[in-house]
C-alpha cells in the first residue's frame, strides 16, 4: 500500500466516478483503477460497487475511508510541521549545567529571540551534568548542551564560551578569610567539600590537586554550586568552586587565591558533521559570535 494509493482512493471516494477523479488527479483512467484494483486486491476487500460509469463505497471502502483521511490528515501535519522545521519556526533542544540556569541560559536565549528572524524558534530547556548531557548528545535528546569538555569524543565540537575563576569559599568569620594571603595548599588545613568526582568540575579539581601536588580533605561531595555553597553556610566545611551567580545567595566568604589564577572554561557542545535544521544552526552561530 501507497500514499499514492491512498490518495487516488480518496478522491474516487469523493468524485464517485473514475474518469472525474482520473482528470482532477492528472492520471490516466486505466492507471487510477489498476491501482484501485491492486489496492483492493491487497486489503482483500471491495472497496466500490461499480454501477456503470458511476461508482459508490461498499460497506468495507467506507471503514477504509475513515481510516485514509486519519492517514492522510497525520500526513500533512507532519508536511506542515517539517515546513515548520526547516524554516524560521524551529525548535531547538538544549541541556545545561546549574550554574547557568539562573542567569546565562534564560538571558542568552531571550536575546536570540529577540531578533525579529529567531521570534518564533521554541526551545526545550533540560539541566543535568556534563556526562549525561554527552550521552543525551549523541543521542540527539539534545540539539546543543553547555558544559565541561570531555576528553575522547571526537564526533563532538566544542567552543569554549565562558571562563569562570576558581575561588574557595568559607562560612563567614573562618579563620581562613582572615588570613591576608590565601594559596591552594590552604585548602589542605580544613574540611573540604568537594563536587562530585564524575562531574566535569569535580574532574576538573582533582586534575588540580594533582597538578600542585595538593591533598585536601575532602570530607563530601555534592553535585554543584549550590549544593555546596549551603554546606559551607552552615560550617560543614569549605570548598574550591567555580564563582559562579549563585553564590551571592548565601553568607558567604569569597576568596581569590594569591599564589596562582585557575580558571575553569564552560563549552557550547554539538555533534559534527552532523544535519542541523536553522534553527539550531542559527543559534549555534548566535553563541559562538556571542562568546567572542
Amino acid at each position: 500500500m501507497t500514499l499514492n494509493q491512498l490518495l487516488y482512493f480518496r478522491q474516487v471516494a469523493r468524485s464517485q466516478h473514475f474518469r472525474l477523479a482520473a482528470e482532477q488527479l492528472n492520471i490516466s483512467q486505466p492507471s487510477l483503477s489498476r491501482s484501485i484494483s491492486n489496492l483492493e486486491e491487497e486489503l482483500g476487500v471491495l472497496l466500490f460497487e461499480r454501477q456503470g460509469r458511476t461508482v459508490t463505497l461498499s460497506k468495507y471502502g467506507k471503514i477504509f475511508l475513515e481510516h485514509t483521511d486519519k492517514i492522510l490528515s497525520e500526513v500533512k501535519i507532519a508536511e506542515e510541521r517539517m515546513k515548520k522545521l526547516s524554516g524560521n519556526a524551529g525548535h531547538v533542544d538544549i541541556a545545561y549545567v546549574f550554574p547557568l540556569a539562573e542567569r546565562y541560559i534564560p538571558h542568552t536565549v531571550r536575546r536570540f529571540l529577540s531578533k525579529a528572524k529567531n521570534k518564533d524558534i521554541t526551545f526545550n530547556f533540560h539541566q543535568s551534568h556534563t556526562g549525561e548531557m554527552i550521552k543525551g548528545l549523541k543521542e540527539e535528546i539534545y540539539d546543543v548542551i553547555f558544559g565541561s569538555y570531555v576528553e575522547n569524543e571526537p564526533d563532538i565540537q566544542f567552543v569554549p564560551i565562558i571562563r569562570q575563576e576558581m575561588i574557595v569559599i568559607t562560612p563567614i568569620g573562618h579563620p581562613l578569610s582572615l588570613k591576608e594571603k590565601v594559596c591552594l595548599r590552604d585548602l589542605e588545613n580544613y574540611p573540604l567539600i568537594g563536587y562530585d568526582k564524575t562531574s566535569g568540575l569535580g574532574k576538573f579539581t582533582n586534575q588540580i590537586y594533582n597538578s600542585y601536588s595538593v591533598n585536601p580533605n575532602i570530607t563530601c561531595e555534592s553535585p554543584d554550586e549550590n549544593a555546596i555553597a549551603s554546606l559551607v553556610a552552615e560550617n560543614f566545611g569549605i570548598a574550591f568552586v567555580a564563582n559562579v551567580d549563585t553564590l551571592r545567595h548565601f553568607p558567604l566568604e569569597r576568596l581569590l587565591l594569591s599564589d596562582v589564577s585557575l580558571f575553569h572554561t564552560v563549552y557550547l557542545a554539538y555533534l559534527k558533521d552532523h544535519y542541523q535544521i536553522p534553527a539550531v544552526k542559527n543559534f549555534i552561530s548566535f553563541i559562538k559570535k556571542d562568546a567572542r
